[in-house]
Protein backbone atom coordinates (compact mmCIF):
# COMPACT_ATOMS: atom_id res chain seq x y z
CA UNK A 1 0.00 0.00 0.00
CA UNK A 2 2.93 2.68 1.15
CA UNK A 3 4.74 1.73 -2.30
CA UNK A 4 1.72 2.14 -4.59
CA UNK A 5 1.33 5.43 -2.25
CA UNK A 6 4.64 6.55 -2.96
CA UNK A 7 4.89 5.77 -6.83
CA UNK A 8 1.40 7.60 -7.32
CA UNK A 9 3.06 10.57 -5.58
CA UNK A 10 6.34 10.08 -7.59
CA UNK A 11 4.07 9.99 -10.47
CA UNK A 12 2.23 12.72 -10.03
CA UNK A 13 5.03 14.94 -9.42
CA UNK A 14 7.07 13.99 -12.44
CA UNK A 15 3.93 15.29 -14.49
CA UNK A 16 3.68 18.28 -12.36
CA UNK A 17 7.26 19.07 -12.76
CA UNK A 18 6.65 18.27 -17.18
CA UNK A 19 3.48 19.95 -17.23
CA UNK A 20 5.83 23.22 -15.70
CA UNK A 21 8.66 22.84 -18.04
CA UNK A 22 6.25 22.91 -20.71
CA UNK A 23 4.72 25.77 -19.71
CA UNK A 24 8.02 27.23 -19.08
CA UNK A 25 9.06 26.33 -22.68
CA UNK A 26 5.92 27.86 -24.31
CA UNK A 27 6.23 31.02 -22.49
CA UNK A 28 9.79 31.52 -22.81
CA UNK A 29 9.15 30.78 -26.95
CA UNK A 30 6.35 33.48 -26.56
CA UNK A 31 8.50 36.19 -24.96
CA UNK A 32 11.25 35.76 -27.16
CA UNK A 33 8.33 35.76 -30.31
CA UNK A 34 7.53 39.14 -28.58
CA UNK A 35 10.19 40.72 -27.93
CA UNK A 36 11.61 40.01 -32.21
CA UNK A 37 8.63 41.54 -33.15
CA UNK A 38 8.77 44.39 -31.01
CA UNK A 39 12.28 44.80 -32.60
CA UNK A 40 12.03 44.08 -35.83
CA UNK A 41 9.34 46.86 -35.90
CA UNK A 42 11.47 49.30 -33.90
CA UNK A 43 14.05 49.02 -37.23
CA UNK A 44 11.67 49.02 -39.69
CA UNK A 45 9.85 52.19 -38.77
CA UNK A 46 13.45 53.93 -38.54
CA UNK A 47 15.15 52.74 -41.24
CA UNK A 48 12.60 51.38 -43.17
CA UNK A 49 13.26 53.41 -46.43
CA UNK A 50 17.29 52.13 -46.54
CA UNK A 51 16.37 49.03 -45.56
CA UNK A 52 13.97 49.25 -48.53
CA UNK A 53 16.56 50.97 -50.93
CA UNK A 54 19.29 48.28 -49.89
CA UNK A 55 16.71 45.24 -50.58
CA UNK A 56 16.24 46.35 -54.18
CA UNK A 57 19.89 46.76 -54.57
CA UNK A 58 20.15 43.20 -54.05
CA UNK A 59 16.97 41.52 -55.68
CA UNK A 60 19.32 40.83 -58.71
CA UNK A 61 16.51 42.31 -61.19
CA UNK A 62 16.30 45.87 -62.20
CA UNK A 63 15.74 48.49 -59.88
CA UNK A 64 12.25 49.50 -61.75
CA UNK A 65 11.33 46.08 -61.09
CA UNK A 66 12.08 45.78 -57.95
CA UNK A 67 10.60 49.08 -57.18
CA UNK A 68 7.51 47.73 -58.24
CA UNK A 69 8.08 44.48 -56.32
CA UNK A 70 8.29 46.19 -52.76
CA UNK A 71 5.98 49.10 -53.74
CA UNK A 72 3.05 46.09 -54.28
CA UNK A 73 3.95 44.03 -51.44
CA UNK A 74 3.75 47.17 -48.89
CA UNK A 75 0.36 48.07 -50.15
CA UNK A 76 -0.90 44.70 -49.92
CA UNK A 77 0.49 44.72 -46.44
CA UNK A 78 -1.33 48.06 -46.08
CA UNK A 79 -4.08 46.41 -47.21
CA UNK A 80 -3.95 43.31 -44.95
CA UNK A 81 -3.55 45.88 -41.96
CA UNK A 82 -6.62 48.18 -42.63
CA UNK A 83 -8.42 44.79 -43.11
CA UNK A 84 -7.67 43.39 -39.64
CA UNK A 85 -8.86 47.33 -38.41
CA UNK A 86 -12.34 46.41 -39.97
CA UNK A 87 -12.37 43.00 -37.83
CA UNK A 88 -11.06 45.10 -34.97
CA UNK A 89 -13.88 47.79 -35.01
CA UNK A 90 -16.23 45.20 -35.46
CA UNK A 91 -15.39 42.84 -32.40
CA UNK A 92 -14.96 45.70 -30.57
CA UNK A 93 -18.34 47.50 -31.30
CA UNK A 94 -19.82 43.69 -30.89
CA UNK A 95 -18.27 42.80 -27.53
CA UNK A 96 -18.49 46.40 -26.00
CA UNK A 97 -22.24 46.98 -26.95
CA UNK A 98 -22.92 43.16 -25.59
CA UNK A 99 -20.52 44.54 -22.61
CA UNK A 100 -23.39 47.42 -21.94
CA UNK A 101 -26.55 45.69 -22.83
CA UNK A 102 -25.33 42.69 -19.41
CA UNK A 103 -24.43 45.87 -17.37
CA UNK A 104 -20.83 44.64 -17.51
CA UNK A 105 -18.88 47.61 -15.83
CA UNK A 106 -15.84 48.90 -18.14
CA UNK A 107 -17.39 48.26 -21.49
CA UNK A 108 -15.60 50.69 -22.80
CA UNK A 109 -12.49 49.21 -21.47
CA UNK A 110 -13.56 45.94 -22.68
CA UNK A 111 -14.50 47.39 -26.31
CA UNK A 112 -10.44 49.12 -26.26
CA UNK A 113 -9.29 45.60 -25.29
CA UNK A 114 -11.10 43.53 -27.97
CA UNK A 115 -9.57 45.78 -30.42
CA UNK A 116 -6.22 45.95 -29.56
CA UNK A 117 -6.59 42.25 -29.20
CA UNK A 118 -7.37 41.72 -33.13
CA UNK A 119 -4.11 42.82 -34.02
CA UNK A 120 -2.16 39.44 -32.01
CA UNK A 121 -3.39 36.51 -34.11
CA UNK A 122 -4.55 34.01 -31.46
CA UNK A 123 -3.42 35.16 -28.42
CA UNK A 124 -4.76 38.57 -28.11
CA UNK A 125 -8.89 37.08 -28.81
CA UNK A 126 -8.40 34.71 -26.34
CA UNK A 127 -6.19 37.35 -24.04
CA UNK A 128 -9.39 39.98 -24.87
CA UNK A 129 -11.71 37.03 -24.13
CA UNK A 130 -10.70 35.75 -20.62
CA UNK A 131 -10.22 40.17 -19.96
CA UNK A 132 -13.86 40.66 -20.59
CA UNK A 133 -15.42 37.37 -18.69
CA UNK A 134 -13.47 38.38 -15.59
CA UNK A 135 -14.69 41.38 -15.42
CA UNK A 136 -18.11 40.72 -16.09
CA UNK A 137 -18.09 37.56 -13.60
CA UNK A 138 -16.60 40.16 -10.96
CA UNK A 139 -18.35 43.14 -11.71
CA UNK A 140 -22.04 41.55 -12.73
CA UNK A 141 -21.84 38.11 -11.74
CA UNK A 142 -21.93 34.73 -13.34
CA UNK A 143 -24.95 35.45 -15.63
CA UNK A 144 -23.22 37.93 -17.08
CA UNK A 145 -20.07 35.98 -17.46
CA UNK A 146 -22.03 33.24 -19.00
CA UNK A 147 -23.12 35.57 -21.67
CA UNK A 148 -19.88 36.97 -22.10
CA UNK A 149 -18.87 33.73 -22.87
CA UNK A 150 -21.33 33.63 -25.45
CA UNK A 151 -20.99 36.94 -27.32
CA UNK A 152 -17.21 36.01 -27.52
CA UNK A 153 -17.42 32.62 -29.00
CA UNK A 154 -20.21 34.63 -31.50
CA UNK A 155 -17.81 37.36 -32.36
CA UNK A 156 -14.22 35.48 -32.68
CA UNK A 157 -16.17 32.08 -34.44
CA UNK A 158 -18.94 32.67 -36.80
CA UNK A 159 -19.63 36.02 -36.94
CA UNK A 160 -15.70 36.84 -38.03
CA UNK A 161 -15.67 34.54 -40.36
CA UNK A 162 -18.19 35.88 -42.38
CA UNK A 163 -16.65 39.48 -41.46
CA UNK A 164 -13.07 38.36 -42.07
CA UNK A 165 -13.22 37.46 -46.02
CA UNK A 166 -15.67 40.39 -46.73
CA UNK A 167 -12.92 43.07 -45.00
CA UNK A 168 -10.09 41.56 -46.35
CA UNK A 169 -11.49 41.08 -50.04
CA UNK A 170 -12.06 45.26 -50.03
CA UNK A 171 -8.72 45.75 -48.56
CA UNK A 172 -7.03 43.65 -50.52
CA UNK A 173 -8.73 44.25 -54.22
CA UNK A 174 -9.50 40.31 -54.28
CA UNK A 175 -12.68 38.49 -53.85
CA UNK A 176 -13.80 37.26 -50.48
CA UNK A 177 -14.00 33.65 -51.77
CA UNK A 178 -10.41 33.55 -52.71
CA UNK A 179 -9.35 35.19 -49.44
CA UNK A 180 -11.24 32.05 -47.85
CA UNK A 181 -9.75 29.81 -49.59
CA UNK A 182 -5.94 31.06 -49.77
CA UNK A 183 -5.65 31.65 -46.03
CA UNK A 184 -7.12 28.07 -45.46
CA UNK A 185 -4.88 26.93 -47.52
CA UNK A 186 -2.12 28.88 -46.44
CA UNK A 187 -3.12 27.70 -43.12
CA UNK A 188 -2.88 23.86 -44.02
CA UNK A 189 0.65 24.07 -45.40
CA UNK A 190 2.39 26.61 -43.70
CA UNK A 191 0.78 27.08 -40.36
CA UNK A 192 0.04 30.46 -38.81
CA UNK A 193 2.51 31.85 -41.23
CA UNK A 194 0.26 31.05 -43.69
CA UNK A 195 -2.77 32.12 -42.10
CA UNK A 196 -2.03 35.62 -41.93
CA UNK A 197 0.33 36.12 -45.13
CA UNK A 198 -1.43 34.36 -47.99
CA UNK A 199 -3.69 36.33 -48.93
CA UNK A 200 -1.45 39.79 -48.63
CA UNK A 201 1.07 38.01 -50.70
CA UNK A 202 -1.51 36.35 -53.12
CA UNK A 203 -2.73 39.84 -53.90
CA UNK A 204 0.71 41.52 -54.02
CA UNK A 205 2.09 38.84 -56.68
CA UNK A 206 -1.00 39.45 -58.57
CA UNK A 207 -0.37 43.36 -58.45
CA UNK A 208 3.26 42.55 -59.74
CA UNK A 209 2.34 40.25 -62.47
CA UNK A 210 0.13 43.16 -63.70
CA UNK A 211 2.33 46.32 -63.43
CA UNK A 212 5.08 43.99 -65.15
CA UNK A 213 3.00 42.96 -68.01
CA UNK A 214 1.83 46.30 -68.68
CA UNK A 215 5.31 47.51 -68.38
CA UNK A 216 6.18 45.03 -71.14
CA UNK A 217 3.22 45.65 -73.30
CA UNK A 218 4.60 49.32 -72.93
CA UNK A 219 7.96 48.63 -73.67
CA UNK A 220 7.06 46.29 -76.60
CA UNK A 221 4.48 49.41 -78.42
CA UNK A 222 7.13 52.00 -77.74
CA UNK A 223 9.46 49.64 -80.01
CA UNK A 224 7.52 48.53 -82.55
CA UNK A 225 6.43 52.75 -83.08
CA UNK A 226 10.34 53.69 -82.93
CA UNK A 227 11.02 51.33 -86.05
CA UNK A 228 11.97 52.45 -88.92
CA UNK A 229 9.24 52.35 -91.95
CA UNK A 230 10.96 50.39 -95.19
CA UNK A 231 11.27 52.66 -98.19
CA UNK A 232 8.27 52.14 -100.31
CA UNK A 233 9.69 50.42 -103.57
Amino acid sequence: MGRATSSGASDAFRGLTEGVATGISALSSLVFFLAMTVLSLFFLLKDGPSIRSWGERHMGVPRDVAHTITERTQQSLRGYFFGVTIVAVFNAVLVGGGALLLGVPLAGTIAVVTFLGAYIPYLGAWTAGAFSVLLALGGAGPDAAGGMVVIQLLSNGPFQQIVQPIAYGAALGIHPLAVLVLTIAGGALFGAVGLILAAPMAAAITRISADLSRANEGAEGAEGASAPVPAPT
